[in-house]
């Protein structure tokens, strides 16, 4: 039987949900799928197990095509004794992984698990270390892609956390160490299992998963595409696509910038602007959404764009985006993307909850993961770059091999207000009309500090560029760069 029988399976089916097998031909290129293993049994006797026919053993291994390439993939088979993990199970996972690993190709799990299989005891606890101990060796050498497509509990959920990208399923999928009903009984709170680890709550709240799929179709669409980005191992470049070169000036962007400096503007309106027409793929859209992360293509070249966003929070840089940038960038590096900076920050968040949680620790991540990337680094100053944030989104301090600025760029150690009112404090507070003696010192700090001038005159700007020209800009400078010389490379995609 392929699968765990006819009823299990068409309960899967009654809740919308399809078999491992079903979903491995909605991710592959048709006709593709090779499986491995497909005989292999448990070894358990024990609480009447020795009788017990688990159809290949709980989970479907094997390799195929995807846009071509070739993917390894498992799937956990819900219908077969509830895609428990035993011993078996995960060693058929670990040898998949271990085949992706030796042939440079990427890896993607399909996850709809009850857990471990209690029966098999601490051979079921080996198992998931095993696999564990493989993501970890792989991170940043082969990407790794996790789908949660049904329960995801307890030590289970540290596979698809190592892994480089998770989706989830809404209304399908959940993740948590702790289950509700633990929860209730040892704490008293009540929480529904969609509550405490349903798409929604990790695509907002806990920033676990990278997208949420509305179904599971829209789940491996996903995949697909986001392989489309990616080289097959590290070392190899990123794909590239037919680009013909034509006229790559974007008038839109003059306008884009409100001609008042303290009014938000949406950072997707330059982005879409910049990046080749519908190459735009957002990652984590609804967790700290003061800064955007994404992949795109520029004249066909995959790259990965970081923006600050003005309209969450002024753009600020707090603990959350420090994270969600860093690791993002970590990745890129690992598998040869070029990084494309756009820059609008007044500072890191203030506030005594921020300090407390470790700003300074997590916005020393940016720091590190931008001055060790070496893959190209491409900065575009916007608008604000103030103090240490302006040095965090990747500053020529900061390795940055090109620096545009906008007109419209304001580079200082921190805003005009702020500063005329330390720097001209006793000139302020002498004068007869204190607030219109204020303003004038703001007018001349800002005239004399605030523009990418005097950054472009000491080097930190290298071209200081109209907003139009962009997109053409970062075209040539992704040609000048194709083959930078790279010594060494950042592993993983965690950063310490």
């Amino acid at each position: 039987m392929a699968c765990g029988g006819a009823k299990a399976v068409g309960k899967q089916h009654d809740l919308g949900k399809q078999t491992a097998r079903e979903r491995i031909e909605m991710l592959l290129d048709p006709g593709t799928f090779t499986e491995v293993d497909r005989f292999v049994q448990h070894r358990c006797a024990a609480f009447g197990m020795a009788d017990k026919d688990i159809p290949a053993d709980g989970v479907v291994t094997g390799y195929g095509r995807v846009g071509g390439r070739t993917v390894f993939v498992y799937a956990q088979d819900f219908t077969a004794q509830g895609g428990s993990l035993g011993e078996m199970h995960a060693a058929k996972i670990c040898k998949i992984m271990d085949m992706a690993l030796r042939a440079g190709c990427p890896v993607v799990g399909l996850c709809d698990s009850g857990g471990a299989r209690i029966q098999e005891a601490v051979d079921a606890l080996s198992g998931y270390g095993r696999i564990f101990y493989r993501n970890a060796r792989a991170s940043g050498r082969i990407p790794q892609i996790s789908v949660i497509m049904g329960p995801c509990a307890g030590g289970a959920v540290y596979s698809p956390a190592l892994t480089d990208f998770v989706i989830m399923v809404e209304k399908e999928s959940q993740m948590f160490i702790t289950g509700p009903s633990v929860i209730a009984a040892t704490t008293g709170e009540e929480i529904t299992a969609e509550e405490l680890g349903g798409a929604e709550t990790h695509t907002t709240v806990s920033g676990v998963a990278h997208l949420a799929a509305g179904s599971e179709q829209e789940a491996l669409e996903s995949v697909r595409r986001l392989l489309s980005y990616l080289p097959s191992k590290a070392g190899e470049l990123p794909p590239t696509l037919p680009w013909r070169k034509q006229d790559e000036t974007r008038v839109q962007l003059d306008t884009v910038i409100p001609d008042q400096s303290a009014y938000p503007y949406d950072v997707h309106d330059v982005i879409d602007a910049i990046l080749d027409p519908g190459s735009c793929m957002e990652l984590q859209p609804w967790y700290a959404d003061n800064i955007v992360v994404c992949f795109g293509r520029i004249g066909g070249r995959s790259v990965g764009v970081i923006a600050n966003q003005p309209f969450s929070m002024g753009g600020s840089l707090d603990i959350n985006a420090s994270d969600k940038a860093a690791r993002f960038i970590q990745l890129c590096d690992a598998f040869g993307i070029p990084l494309v900076n756009l820059v609008d920050v007044p500072g890191f968040l203030p506030g005594s909850d921020q300090e407390h949680a470790g700003i300074i620790r997590h916005g020393a991540k940016l720091l590190y993961v931008y001055s060790v990337a070496e893959v190209p680094k491409l900065t575009v100053v916007l608008r604000k770059a103030y103090g240490g944030s302006y040095l965090a989104m990747c500053s020529k301090d900061l390795g940055a091999d090109f620096v545009f600025a906008w007109p419209t760029a304001e580079i200082a150690v921190m805003g005009a207000a702020g500063a005329a009112s330390v720097v001209f404090r006793k000139e302020i507070a002498a004068a007869e009309d204190p607030a219109a003696e204020r303003k004038a010192k703001i007018e001349q700090y800002s005239g004399q500090f605030a523009t990418p001038y005097m950054a472009a005159s000491r080097g930190f700007v290298d071209l200081v560029i109209k907003p139009s020209e962009t997109r053409a800009r970062l075209l040539d400078a992704l040609e000048l760069l194709e083959c930078k010389e790279r010594r060494g490379q950042l592993r993983g995609n965690m950063p310490l």
